[in-house]
């Protein structure tokens, strides 16, 4: 039986303030569509895509203009729109957002959606950068640490699309601790939204490696793990400040399948066979045979 799948990273270009989550619905609604003529089963959004992002400002404590950027329920009366147009289409698709739990607990969230508009599972991004205290030196702030909980339900995988697919939500593409407990759940194709600013405040010096680093991520993840990457950005200028783009769809083999080529609204598209997994996994990165986990202590020993 094949188990090639035709995937569609859906970058997005800037979502401004003043646009409404029925406005950047309808821009994934075209995006899913264009996808679905190309022949995608799975169409990957970006991280926080509903929304501008957020996190660049400060909100004191107890604002409740902070909770507007927030999810209550998924999918909400603004969101359903694209749920009911997937299974439409018959073509599934992951989405990020700002999630508002029970308790009033706060996530960076990725929800997988099968073909039918049906949630198959969430995961809430576990590596947040950035800082929680106001730092007005900043050109823009990055408060990440102040507006989410750090992911609670750890790195899961899911028997999807012929296969089995995990999710991680931008910094988590470059810690290889991520990918590697994936990769020990066997996962065959890796979602990832991120939003990355080309200015990095803290260390400017990084800032024209910055095309350069994201994509060393990724494919060194999808190399090292016998697995498939997609990679998918919200890119361009938003609220004047520029964000880097690259979507991509990576290979196990680390190689680039697909790319975009600006900083807007695009697809990469590439048949994904995940068959292509198994010579990585049984050889070089057999990990059940290679891995030598008593030595590795350092890692999670304090």
């Amino acid at each position: 039986m094949s188990r090639v799948v035709r995937v569609a990273a859906a970058q997005l270009g800037p979502v401004q303030r003043e646009h409404s989550r029925a406005d950047v619905v309808d821009r994934l609604g075209a995006l899913l569509r264009a996808a679905h003529a190309d022949g995608a089963q799975l169409v990957a959004f970006p991280e926080l895509a509903l929304t501008t992002f957020f996190p660049r400002w400060w909100y004191d404590d107890g604002d409740s203009a902070l909770d507007e950027w927030y999810e209550r329920e998924m999918p909400g009366p603004d969101t359903k729109p694209l749920f009911d147009e997937a299974a439409r289409l018959g073509v599934g698709f992951v989405l990020g957002y700002a999630e508002l739990a029970d308790g009033g607990r706060r996530f960076n969230t990725a929800v997988l959606v099968g073909p039918d508009g049906t949630e198959v599972g969430r995961y809430r991004k576990i590596h947040l950068p950035g800082h929680d205290e106001h730092e007005p030196w900043r050109r823009f702030q990055h408060l990440e640490k102040r507006y989410f909980e750090v992911g609670d339900r750890g790195f899961p995988t899911f028997d999807a699309f012929g296969g089995t697919v995990g999710m991680l939500i931008c910094n988590d593409r470059r810690w290889p601790e991520a990918y590697r407990v994936l990769g020990l759940q066997g996962v065959e194709l890796v979602c990832i939204g991120y939003n990355t600013p080309v200015h990095n405040p803290p260390a400017p010096e990084h800032d024209e490696h910055g095309d350069f680093h994201n994509h060393l991520v990724m494919q060194a993840g999808a190399y090292q793990n016998g697995t498939f990457v997609v990679g998918v950005a919200k890119a361009g200028e938003e609220e004047g400040v520029p964000m880097i783009g690259g979507t991509c769809i990576i290979h196990p083999s680390g190689r680039i399948l697909a790319e975009v080529a600006g900083l807007g609204d695009e697809l990469a598209v590439a048949d994904c066979d995940l068959d292509d997994c198994t010579s990585y996994k049984t050889t070089v990165f057999d990990l059940r045979r290679h891995r030598v986990p008593s030595q590795y202590r350092a890692l999670v020993d304090e």
